[in-house]
């Protein structure tokens, strides 16, 4: 079953004053199925991240169209039981996580007793207990990248969006969060992300697709690289040798 689809989405952006515009994205079509760890790579300016913004409804496609189960992207029904990290989460510097995970409680309407123990248990995932009524202005850039993951958790989304999880963490940081993606696909949810860390979209993806200028230029999963390896560079991944394959043209 398709839960995030994009079909034939093309995206333009002016470029400065002349009135020229410039493509961002062209015919680009994919599906994300339930159940899904789908990482997209690419080097900078290939489009991942409007991408992604197209799918959350942050900007609309001039072509095309996204769906998140069966819905618009642009539907508030799509967006009821998703999840999202941006690159460079905002959080209110003067509040703690835990101002910030009660708020989203009393937007859902979820009574506090159960919104406490949510609390609890999501900053433990993070591993933020210590943390939980510290204001973000006291947080460093990993443990703010952290209270943003706990919050697009929070709700138990059955789509999570992730854009560049791992940035600003160190190397524990990193395996936390490839630990908490993994344990979220094991409870069946469907997890698009983006990256540059091809060592990580290598070790926890089920489908892999690589961007370049806005085109979808390759598609592959991790049991097709495995069968590349003999083929690899030595001193590479599969995927970063087949990703420099791919990009080199």
């Amino acid at each position: 079953m398709s839960i995030i689809s994009c079909e034939n989405i093309e995206k333009y952006y002016p470029e400065g004053f002349s009135g020229r515009k410039k493509k961002i994205l062209t015919d680009l079509s994919f599906t994300v199925r339930q159940g899904d760890v789908f990482g997209i790579v690419g080097p900078n300016g290939a489009g991942k991240s409007t991408t992604l913004k197209i799918i959350l409804d942050f900007v609309r496609p001039d072509k095309g169209k996204a769906s998140i189960s069966g819905h618009p992207a642009r539907s508030h029904t799509s967006h009821r039981h998703l999840g999202f990290l941006p690159e460079n989460p905002s959080l209110y510097r003067h509040l703690t996580v835990t101002d910030h995970l009660l708020f989203a409680a009393r937007t859902a309407g979820m009574p506090r007793g159960e919104a406490m123990r949510r609390a609890d248990e999501i900053l433990c995932t993070v591993d933020l207990s210590h943390a939980a009524h510290i204001p973000i202005s006291r947080f460093s850039k990993g443990m703010t990248q952290r209270g943003a993951l706990a919050y697009a958790l929070f709700l138990k989304p059955e789509v999570l969006i992730l854009d560049e999880p791992m940035s600003g963490l160190d190397p524990l940081g990193r395996q936390l969060v490839i630990d908490i993606i993994r344990e979220s696909h094991q409870k069946g949810t469907t997890i698009l992300f983006c990256s540059h860390i091809l060592t990580d979209v290598e070790r926890i993806c089920t489908q892999i697709a690589i961007m370049d200028k806005g085109w979808l230029a390759a598609f592959t999963t991790p049991q097709e690289l495995q069968q590349r390896k003999d083929v690899a560079k030595p001193e590479m991944s599969p995927l970063e040798s087949f990703f420099l394959e791919v990009i080199a043209g």
